[in-house]
């Protein structure tokens, strides 16, 4: 039965989704962060309060991905990944809870499959207030062609042709995956060598997220003075996968005040987050 495709504008459920300093901690530690981060991978140092990397908002804002619901039953092996975006209003409290609410924003005829996107608030429980708009589309292999609209093309937040104005590498671990897991996706394509096998690769892959994350630090420490804080807004498209233990490279572009545009590249030069662009305060 194909999925629906009149369904826009479509409110998922709400989700509730709570989190304490040690989720904070741990998600740090599975993006890479380390001895030289310890605002964000400690909750215990002198002089050095405990703070969340902003691209925590991916995992904490993920309940406004369940309005996909919406377009009815379909074959979750054949769902891909494909953008992901959030603004965070205010700066993320170490521990908290929230209440996420999604919507269908588009749903887009690609032949040889749908994507389809969505967007939500997320509200923080205690204060009532808005913590996070968080984003993310999609793509539904075998869910197209019935001739609808095919969306949004070209090349959005494309780079400047000229070199970037900063380049940050950063190299993952060989076991970067089996800690992101930790923090929620228990996917076994990012674990188990045998299930990677049957989707075509020869060993696991990263979490498309754990790339994300790597590159909101990079973000964070070049563009925002470490400060969370001054961190706004992130949005961005996968481009290609990454393997634990390469390397990646984030370029990014100023733009201009409190405005960037990146792409983040593998070892080999290839872009693997596409796409980017990164508003923070000045």
């Amino acid at each position: 039965m194909p999925i629906r495709h009149d369904v826009v504008g479509a409110v998922g459920r709400p989700v509730s989704h709570s989190w304490d300093s040690t989720d904070a901690l741990l998600y740090a530690v599975g993006v890479g962060a380390g001895v030289d981060e310890l605002a964000f991978t400690t909750e215990n140092s002198h002089d050095t309060p405990q703070r969340v990397l902003p691209t925590m908002a991916a995992v904490i804002g993920a309940g406004v991905a369940s309005a996909i619901g919406e377009i009815g039953p379909f074959d979750f092996a054949m769902l891909v990944h494909g953008e992901q975006s959030f603004t965070q209003h205010r700066e993320i409290p170490v521990a908290g809870s929230l209440t996420a609410t999604g919507r269908i924003t588009g749903i887009w005829d690609k032949g040889s499959g749908a994507v389809v996107a969505v967007e939500g608030e997320c509200i923080d429980d205690a204060t009532g207030e808005l913590l996070l708009t968080v984003g993310s589309a999609v793509f539904i292999r075998g869910e197209g062609g019935w001739g609808g609209d095919r969306g949004p093309s070209g090349d959005r937040n494309a780079p400047p042709d000229r070199a970037p104005d900063h380049s940050v590498t950063y190299v993952t671990r060989p076991d970067q995956a089996l800690t992101y897991r930790l923090s929620g996706d228990r996917n076994p394509l990012h674990s188990d060598p045998w299930f990677a096998a049957l989707a075509g690769f020869d060993r696991p892959i990263l979490h498309g997220l754990c790339t994300y994350g790597f590159t909101g630090r990079a973000l964070l420490h070049t563009l925002c003075g470490s400060d969370p804080a001054r961190f706004r807004s992130m949005e961005a498209r996968f481009a290609s996968p990454v393997f634990p233990g390469e390397s990646l490279t984030v370029d990014m572009w100023v733009t201009g005040p409190g405005e960037a545009v990146f792409v983040t590249k593998g070892p080999d030069g290839r872009i693997v987050v596409a796409g980017g662009r990164h508003t923070f305060d000045a």
